[in-house]
């Protein structure tokens, strides 16, 4: 069943006319009153935006525009990141009242992010691919330098720019070279084109190197090594919420473009790829666990984990069904690797703003973020720890929570296709990885408080634990629908 042009564009046009209101509505009232209103109507906004793109889940694949596509595998990534981003304006609303200040830019600039995420999941054209990764880039940049009188705020954002400029040229650099080799930027029109030319040569060796210059551009977006070096200070440097937001739904972004230009336009160029994408994902779990080993700092200590999870999620696009590097049908297998990267995806959107927001809650009241600082935490807010616990839980992938079954789905993949060799670098990482989770761990509950005043907890936050929570448990207890809808999404990506 096909749907109409203006409801499969529906969630755009909410956030669009969500960040207007935003903005009219700062201007609009007192400073008294702005903080939960602006809030409220960005969150109303991304809701029933994600609830629009709840409608259309079920929809048989079709282009949308031209450089537009709609399919399960949009929609379940276009829901996700607004559920998210939903949450992040939450979680945000007693971080920016005690800043004070440009409270409607930061909602506003928070809506226009999601609409960035939005428009990179549906992309069917190497020009909106390149777009959308701008879009989400430029507004991010902006969030990470928000606090415009810190200068580790200032210092993340000119690193995470300069970093991005020169990412976002590299991939553009590919996006032309795959147009001249192709003469088209059409994903599906690329890749009809090179299966039927059969390139030899120099022309292989031309398009070989587009993908490398595309892998730059996704790697940076993802964080993916040697793409990271600016991970670790722009999350360290960057407001606690928007920490936040580059770890999850920012990846979603970046995730999302990866997976469709790789599987959609270049299939066949698997065996150049996979190859590149295989040695990148142990590389990056590798390092990115390694690292956060040695951190002090709980947002640093994220940040390296964000790396080490993304190497993870890559293994999902690495493992997808295959015969001599020749992509097979999605549904005859269980583990089709990319429904490990959508189970996966959802379950560290829940899980990571779950921790990001017991980390506001304590720098908010004690404007420490070190691990040392979390030294007695059941002492002083004995939710605050439980909930915390349940969170690093599911990052490590201990059951029954949510991160379980992502990983369970990634490593499924990979045992499927019998590379056994990333499964078990995986496995090694995942067992570092638990090593500095329970370090937290240890903090918390066996050390004792320097301080053992009580940490209270505000509505808002309150909100974003009871979701996140529901979720990671919930869900973790209770996957079935989950798989379900990540499995049938995941055989919509491409039509073989």
């Amino acid at each position: 069943m096909t749907v109409s042009t203006f409801q499969s564009l529906l969630p755009e046009i909410i956030l669009v006319v969500t960040a207007l209101l935003v903005v009219g509505v700062d201007l609009a009232t007192s400073r008294r009153v702005q903080d939960r209103v602006l809030a409220g109507v960005a969150a109303v906004g991304l809701l029933l935006a994600a609830v629009a793109a709840f409608t259309l889940v079920g929809t048989p694949p079709q282009p949308v525009t031209e450089m537009l596509a709609l399919d399960g595998f949009s929609t379940f990534l276009m829901a996700t990141a607004l559920i998210g981003m939903a949450l992040v304006v939450i979680y945000s609303i007693d971080y920016i009242r005690r800043i004070g200040h440009h409270r409607g830019e930061y909602y506003a600039l928070l809506v226009a992010v999601s609409l960035a995420i939005v428009i990179a999941g549906s992309a069917n054209d190497l020009l909106m691919v390149y777009l959308g990764m701008e879009f989400l880039s430029i507004t991010s940049y902006v969030l990470v330098g928000f606090l415009r009188g810190d200068k580790r705020s200032n210092e993340a954002a000119i690193k995470y720019f300069l970093y991005g400029a020169v990412a976002s040229a590299v991939m553009l650099y590919g996006i032309s070279m795959i147009f001249g080799v192709t003469g088209t930027t059409n994903l599906n029109a690329i890749a009809q084109t090179l299966a039927g030319q059969g390139l030899q040569g120099g022309m292989r060796w031309l398009a070989f190197g587009s993908v490398v210059l595309l892998l730059v551009g996704f790697g940076f977006k993802t964080s993916l090594v040697p793409f990271h070096q600016w991970a670790p200070d722009v999350y360290e440097g960057a407001p606690t919420p928007i920490t936040g937001f580059l770890s999850t739904a920012s990846k979603i972004g970046g995730f999302a473009l990866m997976v469709r230009v790789f599987i959609v336009a270049l299939p066949s160029f698997a065996i150049d790829w996979l190859t590149v994408l295989a040695g990148v994902s142990m590389i990056t779990m590798t390092l990115g666990n390694l690292v956060a080993l040695r951190q002090s700092n709980i947002k640093r200590l994220l940040a390296y984990s964000s790396i080490g999870q993304a190497g993870y999620i890559l293994m999902g696009l690495v493992c997808i069904p295959q015969i001599q590097f020749g992509l097979q049908p999605f549904d005859n297998f269980t583990f089709n690797g990319i429904n490990g990267i959508l189970i996966y995806l959802f379950g560290y959107v829940f899980t990571n703003l779950g921790a990001f927001a017991v980390v506001i809650a304590i720098e908010n009241q004690t404007g420490k973020v070190d691990i040392k600082d979390y030294a007695g935490l059941i002492y002083r807010s004995p939710w605050l720890a439980s909930l915390l616990l349940i969170f690093l839980l599911s990052l490590t992938g201990i059951p029954p929570t949510l991160g379980f079954w992502g990983k369970y789905f990634v490593f499924g993949a990979a045992v499927q296709v019998r590379f056994f060799a990333l499964l078990i670098v995986a496995l090694i990482n995942a067992a570092i990885a638990a090593g500095y989770y329970l370090n937290i761990v240890r903090y918390m509950f066996f050390m004792p408080a320097e301080d053992e005043t009580p940490l209270k907890v505000g509505p808002s936050l309150g909100i974003v634990f009871a979701v996140t929570f529901l979720a990671v448990l919930g869900l973790g207890i209770l996957p079935g629908q989950l798989i379900q809808w990540a499995t049938e999404s995941a055989q919509f990506l491409i039509q073989f």
